[in-house]
């Protein structure tokens, strides 16, 4: 018997976990189908969170999950730490946490939201039709689902079956990372040389080392031990007495985005749509970025609320994101090169970003705080992530973000009364006072606004400056079409 579903992700990673707790919190009725058994994964992966993902964690009540168990840290990027300490934000900075951490995490949620994970299987194929698509299991089962997103990450079975495209740039630089015990205490920190960058740290158990050397010419596949006691070797002069790897991989600098991140009821997020070299920890925090951007729009029109064309926005906002980040991905590569030249270039970068304007901008851009989606002219505030404000109210005090726990939207009105009819039933309002500064990061101050209308990704779909003029259109645009009262 075939199961269904509104919406089936491929993959319960980061992305396809974050993805589910959005739907499920918008009350649809949403599956995993991840291929491990359990959430245990294998070695470090990504190493933490940036300020944004931090803020939308938040904005659901669940940061607190994750900070209490990560280590607060600046944000690494260009040559030296971006301090994000002044930044106006209530997280101004980046959270040390590894990836089997932060699934566990989002696993943990997703439970609590009864999300269904179907494990030990994965997608192999699928057909859609004008209602939905059928989803073939590789255990012989088959869903049924009105859409389908892949979050199967960089070698997506998902986007290659939809034809989806994957250009880009091949790999300039390859590197093995491991997991291995040593009997000999190695130099822990970054080593750079004219061979490359390599590093050493001790991991969590105080046991294994963790390692990471630049390949002397671009690899593909799973090294083997030999493989990393010659790269120890020639980077170091020494194995060091490696014995005994829990883990070996490669990865390298290639970056490649999706042309599309939609094909009819199919849809792309996180790695499945685009993937990078990890310097700068930019991957798994656009995939989570990625699925709060998607999982309201899909919601709505999962609902009938608005049409399947809101599904366009989606590619509109983070195609661009996403584009960005591989830009800047591929700048830090060609940063961190041990080369004499490179160093050179190090140097100015670091002289560069001591000063204060280059340091605002370049950690606004590396935490993601500084995301805008083109809504069109108007205030500095459109298109940008709404500032958790302490707002004054006739019930006392209430931050921005507890607005957004159900992943609904929010009319919050400053002094001006603003009608919502024939939308009341889908745009809770708020009347409030804020007596504060608005402050943006890298922006900086900016006019205080009359009324906003902040989406349920955080982001400001409208502002009033005094009247409502273009509220209609906005709520129209992202809420469907008005209901008669």
């Amino acid at each position: 018997m075939t199961q269904s579903h509104a919406v089936v992700i491929a993959g319960g990673g980061p992305t396809g976990l974050m993805l589910a707790a959005e739907l499920a919190l918008a009350r649809v009725d949403v599956a995993i189908v991840e291929r491990r058994e359990t959430q245990e994964l294998a070695g470090r992966r990504a190493g933490g969170l940036h300020a944004r993902t931090i803020e939308v964690l938040d904005q659901r009540g669940v940061a607190e999950r994750f900070l209490t168990r990560g280590q607060v840290m600046q944000v690494a990027g260009f040559a030296i730490p971006l301090d994000l300490g002044d930044f106006p934000t209530r997280h101004p900075y980046g959270l040390a946490l590894t990836q089997n951490h932060i699934e566990r995490i989002l696993a943990e949620w997703v439970g609590e939201l009864a999300v269904p994970i179907h494990r030990g299987c994965e997608v192999t194929a699928f057909a859609q039709d004008e209602r939905g698509v059928d989803v073939a299991l590789s255990d012989g089962r088959t869903l049924r689902a009105t859409f389908l997103v892949g979050c199967d990450g960089g070698r997506s079975l998902v986007r290659k079956h939809a034809g989806i495209d994957f250009a880009g740039w091949e790999a300039s630089t390859s590197y093995l990372i491991a997991e291995v015990h040593m009997t000999e205490e190695p130099p822990l920190g970054i080593r750079r040389t004219e061979k490359g960058t390599h590093a050493m740290g001790r991991l969590e158990d105080g046991k294994r080392v963790g390692v990471v050397l630049e390949d002397e010419r671009v690899r593909d596949g799973t090294p083997t031990f030999d493989e990393l006691q010659g790269a120890l070797v020639a980077a170091y002069g020494t194995d060091f007495g490696a014995h005994d790897a829990t883990w070996l991989s490669r990865f390298s600098d290639a970056a490649r985005q999706a042309a599309s991140y939609r094909a009819g009821r199919v849809l792309l997020a996180g790695d499945a749509a685009h993937v990078h070299s990890p310097v700068g920890g930019q991957g798994l925090n656009t995939g989570v970025q990625d699925a709060v951007n998607l999982g309201w729009k899909l919601a709505q029109v999962v609902h009938g609320t608005s049409p399947a064309s809101l599904l366009d926005t989606y590619q509109a906002e983070r195609h661009p994101v996403a584009a960005r980040v591989l830009r800047t991905t591929m700048a830090l590569t060609a940063l961190h090169r041990g080369d004499d030249r490179s160093k050179a270039l190090n140097e100015h970068v670091a002289e560069l970003m001591r000063m204060d304007e280059p340091r605002k901008r370049f950690g606004a851009k590396m935490s993601g705080l500084d995301i805008h989606y083109d809504l069109g002219a108007g205030h500095p505030l459109l298109g940008r992530r709404m500032p958790d404000l302490e707002l004054e109210t006739d019930a006392g005090p209430r931050r921005v973000f507890s607005c957004l726990r159900e992943a609904r939207p929010v009319l919050i009105q400053l002094g001006a009364a603003v009608d919502l009819a024939g939308w009341a039933d889908r745009v809770p309002q708020l009347e409030a006072r804020y007596r504060g500064a608005w402050e943006l990061p890298a922006l900086g101050a900016v006019a205080a606004p009359s009324a906003v209308l902040v989406r349920p990704d955080g982001h400001v779909a409208w502002v009033g400056e005094g009247t409502d003029h273009g509220l209609r259109d906005a709520l129209a645009t992202w809420f469907g079409p008005p209901r008669a009262s």
